[in-house]
């Protein structure tokens, strides 16, 4: 096989996202919004763009203002929109969000007949995917179908290909309906994946199965019930196949966790005056992705993804304040280092 000419293929979701412009406001107070673009997969292609790397969306959007102004911003980006799929009677989506700093930030999801969640399986099928690096799916994008199934097909043939997958754990828990649903699936997605990432409460989630327990609400998620051990539920998702695990844990950084004997590695954060913390996750995959491209041990990976994460959370909104490396490396200088 030829080396792949694109480093990431980021498969999912996206929306236009309306940032209260009234920081610090209580929602129901809001009396401006600021639009950007957003949505996990969306904002790491954006975040990895930004750090120089060859990315490209596949994501869907309605024949409608909301998709152009969506290809717009990303093509502005450099982001490769080729595969970005219109999808007929469908909308593209949108997010409400409010800020309250330091740990309150109401969000609302817009997402009924949503254009990203009707990705099929010809759409993956017009995909290069053996041209690229690395695929990262999200766990939205697992949770309803076509879009199911056409991630699923996409691992699929990325692992069978030696392409390597990136899985966001990504939940959202009005997307699903219920936990042990969203468990099973992600679960039925690990034999594919290599590399997953997400907080204690979404793998906790995603190690759910309901069995011997009592089904819990989604309010619930953050409660022992779901699995009284983080430890535990990551060495459940280990053992489905994936080769290494990073838990973030705020701004206290990243726990990597690998598969077999070898023992975790914390990953400090890089502690900052928090404006919104929304979108710091996946400015954290952007790094890690960037350092997984420039073939680094996963350790310092980690650290640059904190830095990433650490610098959006001092900004307004999402994919339109990723870092660039000149000003990870600026904001490390400072700090310590990687």
């Amino acid at each position: 096989m030829t080396d792949p000419s694109q480093d990431i293929l980021c498969i999912g979701r996206s929306s236009i996202d309306l940032y209260s412009s009234d920081i610090g406001a209580p929602f129901e107070e809001i009396t401006a919004f600021s639009a950007f673009v957003g949505g996990c997969p969306t904002n790491i292609s954006v975040g990895t763009r930004r750090l120089g790397l060859k990315s490209a969306l596949l994501t869907g959007i309605g024949f409608d203002p909301v998709g152009d102004f969506i290809v717009n911003f990303l093509k502005k980006e450099g982001v490769d929109t080729a595969y970005i799929t219109r999808k007929e009677g469908k909308r593209s989506s949108a997010v409400i969000l409010g800020i309250e700093p330091p740990d309150k930030f109401p969000l609302v999801y817009y997402r009924d007949n949503c254009a990203d969640i009707a990705l099929d399986m010809d759409d993956i099928r017009n995909v290069p995917i053996v041209a690229f690096k690395a695929i990262l799916i999200s766990g939205t994008g697992l949770s309803r179908e076509p879009s199911r199934s056409a991630t699923l097909f996409a691992a699929e043939t990325a692992c069978e290909n030696g392409v390597k997958v990136f899985l966001d754990i990504d939940f959202r828990a009005d997307q699903w309906p219920s936990l042990q649903a969203f468990g099973t699936t992600i679960r039925s997605a690990l034999p594919y994946v290599n590399y997953v990432i997400g907080t204690s409460e979404e793998v906790k989630a995603a190690a759910y199965s309901g069995t011997g327990e009592a089904e819990i609400s989604h309010s619930q998620v953050n409660e022992s019930k779901v699995a009284a051990d983080v430890q535990q539920s990551v060495n459940r998702l280990l053992d489905r196949g994936p080769e290494v695990l990073f838990l973030k844990t705020g701004s206290d950084g990243c726990v990597v966790h690998y598969a077999g004997d070898q023992k975790p590695e914390k990953a400090d954060g890089y502690p900052v005056e928090i404006v919104n913390t929304l979108g710091a996750g996946d400015a954290f995959a952007s790094g890690l992705i960037y350092g997984f491209s420039q073939k680094w041990e996963w350790h310092k990976s980690a650290r640059f993804g904190n830095a990433c994460g650490a610098i959006v959370v001092t900004r307004h909104g999402c994919a339109n304040f990723m870092p660039t490396v000149q000003e990870v490396e600026e904001f490390v200088a400072g700090k310590g280092g990687l």
